[in-house]
């Protein structure tokens, strides 16, 4: 695929299209791979991206519950001892 350097202010960019970027799941950020002659850009994947935002609404919702009591009833807590 071909595709033009842009003029973006005093440097120079390179435009990707929505395709591209939906295909490779690029948000934000790329990393730049230089290597032997190429130049690769590597979607950053952030999965724990905003996860700290999310508990909070989840706290304050009251979403966030234990799905399954932590001790079970036939458990002997007295083995560990």
């Amino acid at each position: 695929m071909e595709t033009s350097i842009i003029k973006i202010g005093n440097s120079k960019g390179l435009r990707l299209s929505k395709t591209i970027l939906e295909k490779y799941n690029i948000k934000d950020k790329v990393e730049l791979i230089l290597e032997k002659g190429h130049i690769i850009l590597k979607p950053i994947a952030s999965p724990r991206k905003n996860w700290e935002m999310e508990f909070k609404k989840m706290s304050k919702n009251g979403d966030d519950k234990l799905l399954m009591n932590d001790v079970f009833d036939d458990e002997n807590l007295e083995e560990w001892n």
